[in-house]
């Protein structure tokens, strides 16, 4: 018999009596029942055991109500584990992973071999049918090498195929999908996960993309959660990038995000996977704990 977490535990351990939380819930269960959300799963929750475990049976859950829920992950912790295992150093241009051949070598055999089947046997032992892909199969994700040659095997993605992805989800199956994809002549590239997840959740026409990270969302002061924006439109996002209140590590994801709305995706969000089951709580309740980045107010 699977694990299913009670009604508390799914909540955080508030104090909000469990009836009013699944009356606050149904209206977004109702709205979002047989539609697709992509949801890019990486940082301390997926190298914290405790957090793995919340988030998986999250993912469960939403799949168990009729939500078609589509996971995209890297895993550059690792990666960096096992570049160290075999002695290879690894190095960085302009905050990005330099990728050699030999490096390749240990992104490809982490992302689609170990980090996917942990991740596909988690959904599977709480009860969910997980099927693990990375871009390359069925052409799912097509890429080219990126113009910074200094980067190496880095990919820039080109296009999705989608109908793989549909095929599983239609028979109720989570897809689990690693970040690595082969250019025309069949050369693996590494690609950033967060765009991966952008550019799917667009060729799927998702409701939702959401980005897991380990910062609570966009703040206007990087260092108080209380300056957390809980709503953006695509035109204020571009001018907080301006102003320089969204910097650094924070405006890939961002215009990830901004990306993947005007291709079509309805909203995006940025939330914490440390914070205990931040995915539901962002979906099924009002308040929500990330911020939501829409085309428009």
């Amino acid at each position: 018999m699977p694990y299913v977490p009670c009604c508390r535990e799914y909540l955080g351990h508030t104090a909000m009596p469990w009836p009013a939380i699944l009356a606050e819930a149904l209206p977004y269960l109702q709205r979002f029942a047989n539609k697709t959300i992509v949801v890019k799963y990486g940082g301390a929750a997926m190298k914290d055991p405790t957090l793995k475990a919340r988030v998986v049976s999250d993912v469960v859950l939403l799949s168990c109500v009729g939500i078609r829920i589509v996971m995209v992950h890297g895993g550059g912790p690792e990666i960096n584990r096992w570049l160290d295992k075999v002695g290879i150093e690894p190095r960085f241009h302009n905050g990005l992973r330099v990728t050699d051949e030999a490096t390749m070598e240990i992104v490809e055999a982490v992302l689609a071999g170990k980090v996917n089947k942990s991740i596909v046997s988690l959904i599977n032992k709480a009860g969910g049918k997980a099927v693990g892909l990375c871009g390359k199969d069925a052409n799912l994700i097509s890429a080219r090498q990126t113009s910074d040659r200094e980067l190496g095997y880095v990919g820039d993605v080109t296009g999705v195929d989608p109908a793989l992805i549909g095929a599983i989800v239609e028979k109720g199956s989570i897809p689990v999908i690693a970040s690595v994809a082969s250019d025309e002549s069949g050369q693996s590239l590494n690609v950033n996960a967060d765009i991966a997840a952008g550019e799917i959740a667009a060729s799927l026409g998702a409701e939702k993309l959401i980005l897991m990270t380990d910062v609570p969302g966009v703040l206007k002061d990087k260092d108080d959660v209380g300056t957390l924006y809980k709503e953006l439109d695509i035109q204020t996002t571009r001018g907080l990038i301006t102003e320089e209140i969204i910097a650094g590590g924070m405006i890939p994801k961002v215009q990830c995000c901004v990306r993947s709305i005007a291709q079509g995706v309805q909203a995006a969000h940025i939330i914490d996977g440390r914070q205990p089951h931040s995915l539901l709580q962002e979906i099924l309740t009002d308040e929500g704990v990330g911020t939501m980045i829409t085309e428009a107010h």
